[in-house]
């Protein structure tokens, strides 16, 4: 078996990663890389898996951009083969995949305006929906805990990764010399007792893990703490007359968020306050998340046998049309606005932000992880001047950073599950290099020697 790192390699984006094994060639994941504009796209327009028009099989994890972004290039540079993946990661991705096409070209239009205006030619966007409609036909969905036979040395099963809906860790299982070998890919893991979706599932034992590394060096606090934390804060803005800026992944912590104000609500502690998802993915979204009841935990499920809406209640407005979404830039009292993208590099945070961000009253909440390199790190990093489309702002709002909401597990959660992986061979990817090599070391504490951190384009032979 041969396994070649492309993506997400001491960086959290772009996932991507190339495996052959008895015959077979197939990636793990084929995400967007996000960070500075012009890596971004040298990056993203060409995929550096050679003959790709003689892959196999791309084995998805889950819908995030990150993972399942750049699928529509991959296509247009010659895969035909099947993409397989979870129910729910696949309608999602249905959506998605158009969304960000649709972003990219009206992305493009601004960013050409201005290139016109400065005499410089135009730029194509990545991706267009005609691409979706032809990546799209490739897809193959599979439930979890279902194998598929690639063929009768290799089988894949999903079970469920607890990070977002439809996320899975991905099973592979090689039969070769009369040996079976067994490697996983974590993709994104969740953290357990989170709202909405169930725990991830531990699978062991395997031969070789491929991990994600994202919170390797860090802890969160418990995620019970979280509603009290945001009722506070809402609080403190409507007493200064501000707004709530929310950039959000529109899968998984938009609902998480929605869900977690609904509650408050429901003990009537929620000052009179509206909120409004701004955001057409987010609303097709959550219409997702109600037809895949197979990936809710218990509370969630007894919540809709009870007929309640977990992703609805009375001061929640979400806004599809752009002349909508323009109009809550005129709004002068206090509100929440949740929009995407998470990591503020696209669609219509951008310009929430832009109308937000030199206002001290306001506060601009991050509840996702920010890869080095974008505006949501900048804010994270709390810089006094950052640049939105291309133009720089004084920022005199508040940050606050509630990494409480992430969907990704902590260095506990990671490390227990390396352990009871009980893994002979261990490669760390999806990680800055700081929480990256400190997870490493990590795992190295408990007897584990055998630990890798690939560079982009590293060939491992097992």
């Amino acid at each position: 078996m041969l396994l070649q790192f492309w993506g997400a390699t001491k960086t959290v984006t772009g996932s991507l990663h190339y495996v052959e094994a008895v015959g077979k060639r197939f990636i793990l994941d084929c995400g967007l890389y996000q960070g500075h504009r012009d890596e971004a796209e040298s990056r993203n327009r060409k995929i550096p898996i050679k003959h790709i028009e003689g892959l196999d099989y791309l084995f998805l994890s889950h819908a995030h951009i990150d993972h399942s972004g750049n699928i529509p290039t991959l296509v247009k540079s010659g895969f035909a083969g099947k993409i397989i993946t979870t129910s729910a990661t696949a309608d999602l991705i249905s959506i998605m995949l158009y969304d960000s096409a649709h972003i990219q070209m009206k992305d493009i239009e601004y960013v050409n305006r201005r290139r016109k205006r400065k005499g410089l030619p135009p730029k194509e966007p990545l991706y267009s929906k005609e691409d979706v409609d032809k990546a799209l036909k490739c897809l193959e969905p599979v439930q979890y805990g279902e194998w598929f036979d690639v063929s009768e040395k290799l089988r894949v099963v999903f079970f469920d990764a607890g990070h977002i809906l439809g996320s899975a860790v991905i099973l592979i299982e090689i039969k070769e010399n009369g040996r079976t070998k067994r490697l996983l890919f974590t993709g994104d893991l969740g953290r357990k007792a989170l709202p909405i979706i169930r725990n991830p599932y531990q699978v062991s034992p395997v031969n070789f893990l491929i991990t994600e590394s994202t919170y390797g060096g860090r802890y969160h606090r418990p995620y019970k703490e979280v509603s009290r934390i945001l009722e506070n804060l809402i609080d403190k803005t409507v007493k200064r007359k501000g707004k709530i800026i929310i950039p959000a992944f529109s899968v998984g912590r938009t609902q998480e968020i929605v869900y977690e104000i609904q509650k408050i609500h429901e003990r009537n502690e929620l000052p009179d306050i509206p909120l409004f998802v701004d955001s057409p993915l987010s609303v097709n979204v959550t219409e997702v998340f109600k037809k895949h009841p197979e990936c809710f935990d218990k509370e969630t499920l007894q919540i809709i046998e009870n007929h309640d809406n977990p992703f609805g209640f009375k001061r929640l407005t979400y806004i599809r049309d752009v002349e909508e979404s323009k109009e809550l830039n005129n709004i002068k009292e206090s509100c929440i606005i949740i929009s995407a993208s998470g990591m503020c590099e696209a669609g219509r945070i951008l310009h929430h932000l832009k109308n937000s961000i030199e206002d001290e009253r306001n506060i601009i909440l991050i509840v996702g992880y920010q890869a080095q390199g974008t505006l949501g790190r900048n804010l994270v990093e709390k810089k006094k001047i950052v640049r939105i489309f291309g133009e720089e702002y004084n920022r005199r709002a508040d940050v606050i950073v509630l990494n409480e909401f992430s969907s990704h597990g902590d260095r506990g959660d990671l490390l227990d599950y390396v352990r009871r992986s009980d893994a002979e061979k261990i490669f760390c990817v999806h990680g800055d290099v700081d929480q990256i090599e400190q997870f490493a070391q990590g795992i190295k504490e408990f007897h584990r020697e055998n630990v890798h951190i690939p560079e982009r384009g590293d060939v491992f032979e097992l």
